[in-house]
């Protein structure tokens, strides 16, 4: 019979998981890693919570520094960013190939595992340099420039280091509306993610923003740079996919 073991959908909730599983003693063939709450019930399978515990992501962790290096650990953090059902049990079996092969299993990509990860590392880290490249900021009275994004992944984090050295000087926030997160940056200062319980301080920042004023310039400019009769819709939808433009201010024509 398959266990299951269900984690929470968070790097730390699955390396738990990972361990639980792991020194389950089952074997990798009879253990399955799900996270919680998805509803995807098996029948003729057992259920076990994996209770997050910081001594038991820390010693996950530990172990794959000291047996597959930085580089392995890195992909696995981008791979728990994925909005995919399925993450958690693709990183636990890469992390059986990767424990017993060491640095070099992020070149075998003719195991499975090894390329479902691969994979989703892609997904993760190509969202994130969109969503660097669209993320478009309005100034607060208060100083504060406020940027609001909607990412399939949960990249905020993978954004912030970005901006954390551009705008070193500024005071900011990056707030995934999907998942009610931020990172919030303090000018001169270190960034932290945050995890909110709904969008009323969104609102209170934005009533004092000079958001109208940033929309107007971002239009003016989008419409001065366009030739009429290069005008390419097929091309523009390529290069600017509709799910990257809600958030977008030159996009915000009828807003008032």
């Amino acid at each position: 019979m398959m266990t299951i073991f269900t984690c929470a959908d968070s790097f730390e909730g699955i390396l738990c998981g990972v361990y639980d599983a792991w020194m389950s003693g089952l074997g990798h063939e009879n253990v399955c890693l799900e996270l919680a709450d998805t509803g995807n019930l098996r029948l003729f399978a057992e259920y076990r919570q994996a209770e997050e515990d910081p001594k038991k992501a820390a010693k996950v962790t530990g172990a794959i520094r000291k047996k597959a290096g930085q580089e392995v650990y890195e992909r696995v953090y981008r791979a728990s960013l994925s909005c995919e059902e399925q993450k958690a049990d693709r990183i636990y079996r890469f992390l059986v190939c990767a424990l017993r092969i060491g640095p070099e299993v992020v070149n075998m990509l003719q195991l499975p595992a090894v390329y479902e990860l691969f994979r989703m590392n892609r997904f993760v880290a190509n969202e994130a340099l969109h969503m660097i490249e669209f993320v478009r900021f309005s100034r607060t009275d208060g100083g504060i420039l406020f940027g609001t994004v909607e990412p399939r992944n949960d990249v905020i984090t993978l954004m912030a280091p970005h901006f954390a050295d551009r705008l070193n000087a500024e005071n900011w926030i990056i707030y995934d509306e999907r998942r009610r997160s931020a990172v919030i940056h303090r000018a001169m200062g270190e960034w932290i993610a945050a995890e909110l319980p709904d969008d009323s301080f969104r609102e209170k920042l934005m009533e004092s923003s000079d958001q109208k004023e940033f929309e107007d310039l971002w239009r003016t400019y989008h419409k001065h740079i366009a030739i009429a009769e290069r005008t390419n819709p097929r091309c523009q939808m390529s290069h600017l996919p509709l799910r990257f433009r809600p958030h977008m201010t030159e996009f915000q024509e009828g807003r008032a």
